[in-house]
């Protein structure tokens, strides 16, 4: 299984990710070794989505971050 999964830092911004083990990555995250949120723990998760095509994953992660994908995100998934 895929998952697409959005975070909500501790300064308020938001970390959209894409992994195939939510539980490791989530730990990761929280334990600093990740680039973008080592500066931002805690981290909350928010919402996430299991896909079982990990192609169809990864574009639904990168439309999330797209500015369309940003207002849907804040409209519907937050």
């Amino acid at each position: 299984m895929n998952y697409v999964y959005i975070l909500k830092c501790s300064d308020h911004s938001f970390y959209t990710g894409c992994t195939t083990d939510l539980e490791d990555r989530f730990k990761r995250h929280n334990l600093g070794q990740i680039d973008y949120t080592k500066t931002r723990i805690p981290v909350k998760l928010q919402t996430y989505l299991a896909v079982t095509d990990k192609y169809k994953a990864y574009d639904f992660e990168k439309y999330l971050k797209s500015g369309s994908g940003i207002a849907f995100r804040n409209k519907r998934l937050i």
